[in-house]
């Protein structure tokens, strides 16, 4: 077996089989995040996640990123879906997405990749013909990770151990995990990113400008317009995309920043308006309904770590 510490034999290692380097790459993480420390970002872009027990559903917001599971099992709803996966399974998240997860299994080891859309978009000249269609494509899909994905994750957080080799080889090898990304059979809506003129571009936009002013009432016609849509297609496709509607969407945004504000030490009435709410007593009840419990109880209670 090739040293672990060497993982640059791109020859040697994708001779192993796919066992193997999923144990390689387990034994990379555990060294990475020793026993007792839960949570890790040994190097830009990536973070380790451990867990000893099965926890309880918590509401966050995914970022796009891929997360692949090394040890126990996870699941994730977005809207009324659901999706479960376990060792050796990753999620893909091409979109910002409004989510409740918890970890079913445990003990939970996981590797969380950030994805950089911007990247995305840049390799169009070069894989755009090679890519294959889609009939039917989601935000977030869950896939079986194979040899060449493992393999370039595995070289990945290898370079946590060198600063040199990471800040010249890191952006190269995070071009290849966007690359396996692409071509892979649960690539197909980071596919349609390449395209500035298709749905999935379009709702990205759409996610942008939501995101930079949550606190003002959301015109559905006029966001429609500024990303090129007619107001019933781009109904249509956001629901598809992100499993609500818009003003749904900008609602949980709302909460969910809420939620920070209050943990932050802010008062109930003062969180409220901040994240764009008329009125206070509007904002606690969706906020229970959304969380389980009041605000208020929220600001007394410590922050839990929240989990991609």
């Amino acid at each position: 077996m090739l040293d672990p510490t060497n993982d640059w034999n791109r020859a040697g290692v994708l001779g192993e089989n796919r066992r193997v380097l999923l144990d390689r790459l387990t034994e990379r993480v555990d060294r990475l995040l020793p026993a007792g420390q839960w949570d890790s970002n040994p190097i830009r872009g990536l973070r380790l996640l451990r867990r000893d027990a099965p926890g309880a559903h918590a509401c966050t917001l995914y970022e796009p990123v891929l997360c692949l599971i090394l040890h126990g099992a996870k699941e994730v709803h977005i809207g009324s879906e659901a999706l479960s996966f376990g060792a050796g399974e990753c999620l893909l998240v091409s979109h910002t997405l409004s989510v409740r997860s918890r970890t079913v299994e445990a003990p939970y080891l996981a590797l969380v990749f950030e994805l950089d859309v911007a990247m995305v978009r840049k390799l169009y000249d070069e894989v755009a013909g090679a890519a294959p269609d889609d009939a039917h494509v989601r935000a977030a899909e869950t896939h079986r990770a194979d040899d060449a994905l493992l393999d370039a994750l595995l070289r990945y957080a290898a370079l946590a151990d060198s600063p040199t080799e990471a800040h010249v080889l890191a952006p190269l090898v995070s071009k290849e995990i966007h690359f396996r990304l692409l071509m892979a059979p649960f690539g197909g809506m980071l596919r349609t990113l390449l395209r500035h003129d298709s749905h999935g571009s379009a709702i990205a936009r759409a996610i942008g400008h939501i995101r930079a002013d949550i606190r003002s009432r959301l015109e559905v016609p006029s966001l429609a317009q500024k990303v090129g849509m007619s107001v019933s297609s781009f109904h249509q496709h956001f629901k598809a995309i992100t499993s609500t509607t818009p003003l749904q969407y900008q609602k949980e945004l709302r909460l969910l920043a809420s939620r920070e504000l209050l943990r932050g030490g802010a008062s109930v009435t003062t969180t409220a308006f901040d994240v764009g709410y008329e009125s206070a007593s509007q904002f606690s009840r969706e906020y229970a309904r959304k969380f389980g419990v009041p605000p208020s109880q929220d600001r007394a209670g410590s922050s839990a770590t929240v989990e991609p």
